[in-house]
């Protein structure tokens, strides 16, 4: 088999190109008309692979190649195509185009699969719009209920299902049942940068690490910042600063590196020099491979909440957007990459994922795993996030290689 890394980087380009964003910066927010762009130019390339393709109620896209027996559940792979704002190029958007690069390399090595290869794209990864990441991959594993069509909303007030009306059909419909697949596996860049110090091109993944994210409103009282006597104060930005504090040091108390813990929104209301704020908007995120671990960080928070809000005089609201278990990779798709990696004579390396993914929600459905390959430094979500063609074109390698195994 052949990898043609050139044509790889050369798609992953072009697609770069549909982003609001000035280049080298990509932004690619669902149901926008670049992501509708995006979304043909992925459609042309699977076509022209002789690709049979689908969409959801969602937008999820399926290209399948059809094996010699149809009837058995399909071996899968993909990612996903949106791009948080100022983000780079590689993130998701190498799981799909890698994904259909290694289809293309089967072909061309003259393969004739069992099983059929489905390569999926899927809708809204990243929670940008609105407020929830995976948001295709949860709708598919049933994690997320049809109801969350009028229940989501982004921030000038349009609903899932109003942002979606191009694609047909009820939500209740993108669920798919257990045993769909066969297998599933999701190539992607590390965001870290561990493969990259140990000098090793190929990570396995062998868990994947799940969020618990929080929507954190406090209201305090608000006034000139002259005539407001400290000591009279109830200012929601300070509350809202002590909390973040409260959050670093909740997931250090664990004494683990795979409990991490981020404040990374904070609005302050009115946002003027000379005012008090009288409101603070925070969103928080907790993640952790051991869900127990994760959730005594979460009980922590919530009581530090209760001893701010106390101290200071001001009201703390919390809304809880999600709390994902975390996910173990399925033993016989890990083997398989780790038999890949071994027959190709490269060193690999196991390995968590402390990002989540869509692979979080497919192992509900289907036996799943991840391959990593390194970016530069460690850096994702971007402009500078990059990966070299050397590594893509392996991971890829590696990829049509299980995949191969897996549907024999």
């Amino acid at each position: 088999m052949k990898i043609d890394a050139g044509r790889l980087c050369r798609e992953l380009d072009e697609l770069a190109t549909f982003s609001d964003a000035p280049a080298p910066a990509v932004t690619r927010v669902v149901f926008t008309e670049q992501d509708r762009l995006a979304r043909d130019y992925l459609k042309r390339l699977c076509r022209a692979a002789g690709l049979v393709i689908r969409e959801d109620a969602v937008g999820n896209t399926f290209a399948r190649w059809v094996g010699r027996e149809p009837e058995l559940p399909a071996v899968a792979t993909g990612s996903h195509f949106d791009a948080i704002p100022n983000a780079g190029r590689y993130d998701g958007t190498l799981g799909v185009l890698g994904g259909l690069e290694a289809i293309r390399a089967l072909q061309a090595a003259g393969k004739s699969p069992r099983r059929s290869l489905e390569l999926l794209m899927f809708t809204s990864e990243e929670p940008t719009r609105f407020g929830i990441g995976c948001l295709g991959s949860r709708l598919l594993s049933g994690s997320l209920d049809a109801e969350a069509g009028e229940r989501l909303r982004d921030r000038e007030g349009v609903t899932l299902n109003q942002a979606r009306a191009d694609y047909a059909g009820g939500l209740s419909s993108v669920k798919l049942t257990p045993g769909h697949y066969h297998a599933f596996v999701e190539l992607h860049i590390e965001q870290g940068p561990l493969l990259e110090r140990a000098g090793i091109g190929l990570g396995v993944v062998t868990a994947i690490a799940a969020p618990a994210s929080l929507r954190v409103t406090i209201d305090g009282v608000g006034g000139h910042a002259g005539a407001v006597l400290m000591p009279e104060r109830r200012d929601a930005f300070l509350a809202g600063a002590e909390l973040a504090l409260a959050v670093e040091a909740a997931a250090l108390s664990t004494g683990s590196i795979d409990t991490v813990g981020t404040a990374g929104l904070c609005q302050v209301f009115p946002g003027a020099v000379n005012s008090v704020p009288s409101r603070c908007y925070l969103e928080l995120d907790i993640r952790d491979i051991d869900e127990a671990r994760r959730d005594r960080v979460l009980v922590s928070i919530a009581t530090a909440s209760e001893q701010i809000a106390a101290r200071r005089q001001v009201a703390i609201r919390t809304e809880v957007i999600n709390a994902d278990p975390p996910a173990r990779c399925a033993p016989m798709v890990v083997e398989a990459l780790v038999a890949s990696c071994e027959a190709l004579g490269w060193p690999h390396q196991r390995m968590i994922s402390r990002a989540y993914h869509d692979s979080l929600f497919l192992s509900l459905v289907a036996p799943t795993a991840m391959l990593f390959v390194p970016c530069r430094d460690g850096v994702s979500h971007r402009p500078d996030e990059y990966a070299s063609p050397e590594d893509m074109a392996r991971g890829v390698r590696v990829l049509a290689h299980a995949l191969a195994a897996l549907a024999s």
